[in-house]
């Protein structure tokens, strides 16, 4: 029945096309991500159904494909630190913002979703849309409007990049909550009205989204130039590469690197680009008996892979990970281990740590079949699994699971039933800021309170990070982010696998893109010929 609804779909928007600049995407998510404007499945979900209609107060700034994105006013259009009281922040909200249906966004429509986020009690909780928000903002501690256009919000301690956080929790309209008898499932289906360049204008579940131009967006240089985006659901690399061949859809995410040649000789444009993303393993450092909790087993396992062997498997779309910045980052530091493969490294600590051709290390693998980031799985996960036997004796079986069910696992305890076992998840990471190494790495965000699935914690990593959040010099700053990488590389609480250079294929209609260094895009640039 879904194949039939998107074949469906597929004709009826390729006829509208005609008559309008349509712009049709095929993602490479499972199913279309949530739409009360908190959208889940990853990264890929904020791409796609985040900032193109919702906002937050602080935006990345999408517009070079020069240098690592940064900040720009979003629905704030200024903030400082209390200069009185360093845990607390002012935003000073931007005036004469309209939702998509035609109401305010002032200070209560910003307290009523930081209440839908941050307050179980409140009655507009989303436990779902909570759960992603607060895992990406776990300095949050409090907020409080000051007036109409002035919100103050605090954090738990001092944090010098705690605006990097603001950029993730992304305002709907009240008015949406009441429209739906109070009720964030029927809100889905509204649809919801954020304050985006672009609006919800049908949503058909498990097969497509459409978004339409919203005509009254505040700001009018970021004007979206399209008519109308089409997104669509493909987990299957080459099954979006067919519908791009065949004129089905216009773009798409994550080409099968066997196709890339091809495509490119059939007249369609490859772009591919750094950005800050690592596809590592994560470490089940704190189950008991976990193999991986001895720190010269994963330093082993970063000795062990093959990393240009399975750039090569990828025709070129990604790099080396030999930490969790790239080695040509200036904040990568200096630290003591230097990764690539060396089998006799890898063996020798691997039988330091009691693991022997006859006492082989062997563990289990929680994988997804495809998802945000996940570059293509399956075949990474396979060339992964057999260097590692090949190269240093390891054994790694694999618990395949759908994606949004790997990314609930990086919220379990380590030792959840639900990990059935494993010692390790596939994950794809961001490494944009020191907010995300933060929420990834500190001891206080151990699972399932946050993000450290593994349980890792080390205390020169803490203390570094400590000063880093009180430090204003530039100077120290940096100096103190190199020592936090330098303990990451060290004390490794990942295998270091590869970064993705962000591959995407599409049609020469396609104009005006840029391929930001960011997870994200500004598709309000985006045009069609």
């Amino acid at each position: 029945m879904r194949k039939l609804l998107l074949a469906a779909t597929l004709s009826l928007v390729a006829v509208t096309a005609q008559a309008e600049k349509v712009l049709r995407i095929a993602m490479t998510a499972a199913d279309v991500p949530t739409t009360t404007g908190l959208p889940n499945n990853g990264f890929e979900g904020m791409r796609f159904l985040g900032y193109p209609i919702f906002e937050g107060l602080v935006l990345w700034d999408l517009s070079s494909a020069d240098k690592l994105a940064g900040l720009r006013p979003g629905l704030a259009e200024s903030w400082e630190q209390d200069k009185a009281d360093p845990k607390t922040w002012i935003f000073h909200l931007r005036h004469g913002v309209k939702f998509h249906d035609g109401t305010d966004f002032n200070a209560d429509a910003v307290m009523f979703n930081m209440e839908r986020f941050f307050n179980k009690d409140s009655p507009q909780f989303e436990p779902a849309a909570g759960g992603i928000t607060r895992a990406r903002a776990p300095l949050l501690a409090s907020y409080k409007k000051i007036d109409d256009f002035t919100v103050a919000i605090s954090t738990t301690r001092p944090a010098s990049y705690f605006p990097f956080m603001m950029v993730y929790p992304l305002f709907t309209s009240p008015a949406s909550f009441e429209a739906a008898g109070k009720d964030w499932a029927k809100v889905a289906l509204l649809p919801a009205a954020g304050t985006g360049p672009f609006k919800i204008s049908k949503f058909v579940p498990r097969v497509s989204v459409e978004l339409e131009k919203f005509d009254g967006y505040w700001n009018k240089s970021g004007m979206a130039h399209l008519d109308k985006v089409v997104l669509l659901p493909m987990p299957e690399a080459n099954t979006r590469m067919a519908a791009l061949r065949s004129g089905q859809v216009d773009w798409i995410e994550v080409p099968p690197p066997d196709g890339l040649e091809s495509l490119k000789s059939a007249g369609f444009k490859i772009t591919t680009g750094s950005y800050p993303h690592v596809w590592p393993w994560f470490f089940n450092i704190g189950a008991t008996n976990s193999p991986v909790a001895d720190v010269r087993v994963r330093q082993a396992l970063n000795y062990c892979i093959d990393r240009e062997g399975l750039v090569s498997l990828l025709a070129g779309t990604a790099e080396p990970s030999v930490g969790w910045l790239k080695a040509s980052d200036p904040n990568f530091g200096h630290p003591a281990n230097h990764y690539k493969l060396d089998p006799a490294k890898g063996k020798a600590l691997l039988a330091e740590a009691g693991f022997t051709a006859a006492k082989p290390l062997t563990f289990k693998a929680m994988i997804s079949p495809s998802g945000s980031g996940q570059m293509l799985p399956m075949p990474m996960n396979e060339f992964l699994q057999q260097s590692l036997k090949e190269n240093c004796n390891v054994d790694v079986s694999f618990e395949v699971v759908e994606w949004n069910t790997l990314l609930g696992a990086a919220r379990y305890v380590p030792d959840s039933p639900n990990l059935k076992g494993s010692m390790v998840i596939n994950v794809s990471s961001p490494s944009s800021d020191v907010s995300v190494m933060s929420r990834y790495f500190t001891s206080a965000n151990f699972s399932p309170a946050g993000f450290n699935f593994e349980h890792w914690k080390d205390d020169e990593f803490e203390s570094a990070l400590a000063k880093l959040e009180s430090a204003t010099d530039p100077t120290e700053i940096s100096a103190m982010t190199q020592k936090l990488h330098e303990r990451l590389v060290d004390n490794p609480p990942w295998l270091y696998i590869v970064h993705d250079l962000n591959p995407r294929a599409m049609s020469t209609k396609v104009t005006n893109f840029v391929s930001p260094q960011s997870w994200f895009i500004d598709l309000a640039r985006v045009d069609m010929k």
